[in-house]
């Protein structure tokens, strides 16, 4: 299966900041294939102890494409899952088409380092993830990431300094698409990414934060389907 097929990344916030841009996606792209995962560990589902890495993580998501017998998939990722997208990039598999990176982690930028969020209020990480946080009250049942299954991946650390080596080596149209407002992983930070990767296209979106695909779903889905 190839084309409208879409794998879409969830962050460390869960797979329901992913859902709702799944939807958009299968309501407007023609015949589209949109695959919404969680990752093991999240929203109560049994971790697998063999998934201890970001990286093993997108060798885990490029078998099951390969499972399914998909091919030239469109990989979107937001966050520690723009992180294993572009993991899944690095590998050059021919299961990857192309991936969108949405306001990604894992590259290690000194002189933009990223936010530990690791100790933050709700409401603190609220006003980092978005250029609105009223318009997104806390919900009791999605309190926060989930840092136990952010544990299990990262460490708590959310760069790799050998990821940038592996960032050379991709060779399938990249956009890297992000959030002007993100107090998460600043602006420059995203620059620096889309400069470390060959051929990346970086897309700059006003009035949106850490999580583009809830607060500007529609100016997001512009950036995706812009090939």
């Amino acid at each position: 299966m190839t084309d409208n097929s879409f794998l879409l990344l969830h962050g460390g916030a869960g797979p329901h900041t992913m859902v709702p841009f799944g939807e958009l996606l299968r309501t407007t792209v023609r015949d589209a294939r949109v695959i919404v995962p969680t990752h093991p560990g999240f929203a109560g589902t049994p971790p697998q102890a063999a998934l201890d890495s970001i990286a093993a993580l997108a060798r885990h998501y490029d078998g099951l494409l390969d499972q399914e017998h998909i091919h030239d998939v469109t990989v979107i990722g937001n966050s520690i899952g723009g992180w294993a997208a572009a993991e899944m990039a690095a590998l050059r598999s021919p299961r990857v088409g192309r991936v969108v990176l949405v306001n990604a982690v894992g590259l290690d930028v000194p002189e933009q380092p990223l936010s530990d969020v690791s100790e933050l209020t709700p409401e603190q990480l609220a006003t980092l993830s978005f250029h609105d946080p009223a318009r997104f009250p806390r919900d009791p049942d999605h309190p926060g990431p989930d840092l136990v299954a952010l544990r299990a991946y990262t460490g708590m650390r959310m760069n790799d300094p050998a990821l940038r080596d592996r960032l050379a080596r991709i060779d399938v149209p990249t956009h890297v698409v992000w959030g002007a407002s993100d107090g998460i992983a600043p602006a420059a930070y995203g620059r620096a990414y889309a400069d470390a990767i060959p051929g990346a296209r970086f897309t700059l979106l006003p009035n949106a934060g850490h999580l583009p695909q809830l607060e500007a779903p529609q100016r997001l889905l512009t950036a995706v389907l812009d090939r």
